[in-house]
Formats: C-alpha cells, structure tokens, sequence
C-alpha cells in the first residue's frame, strides 16, 4: 500500500473506505523526516475516505512539526475535497517534480 523511501511516500492501493482504516491506524511515517511528500499518482479509486485520511495525515504532520506536501493527485480527489471545501487546505507540489 505504501513505499516509503526517506522523503517521499508512494501511495499503491485505492483510497477507500475499505483500505483507508488500516492507514489511519498506522499513522504517517514521519520518523526523522522534516518534509514528506506523499505521491499519489497510483492510487486509481477514491472516495470521501480518501479525504479524510490526506487532512488526518497533514494533522499528524502539523503535531510533529513535518512539511507534508500532497503531489500527484487524483482529479475525483481534487474533486472531492473541493466539494467538501477543504481542496485549498492540501499542500500541492507541481505534478512535474515531487519536491516541495
């Protein structure tokens, strides 16, 4: 479901409410880190779960003073969490490059 590799995290699986609750559980792998990017240009199905899971691992980030950036995300995310009015709280980085 998830590679990480220092400073950047891949995300692999769908983004639903069936594999969401096994993320929140392991929490965000911040260990060391001061900035994390999560990449999440292969995860093909979302829904709202998706959502809350990004703004649950910026509050993990926040509480342990790490620069989480989102890069690579979904349209039907992008979407998703516009229509929840939250889009603006996600910290993008250019879908280019990975790095903040």
């Amino acid at each position: 479901m998830i590679d990480h590799d220092g400073g950047r995290m891949q995300v692999t699986s769908h983004l639903t409410i069936e594999t969401v609750t096994s993320l929140f559980k392991n929490g965000l792998p911040v260990s060391g880190e001061t900035s994390l990017v999560v990449d999440l240009a292969k995860v093909e199905t979302v829904d709202s779960a998706a959502v809350s899971l990004l703004l649950a691992w910026l509050r993990e980030a926040q509480r342990s003073s790490v620069k989480l950036y989102f890069a690579h995300i979904p349209e039907n995310l992008l979407s998703l969490a516009r229509l929840y009015g939250v889009a603006d709280m996600l910290p993008l980085c250019g879908n280019d490059s990975v790095q903040p």
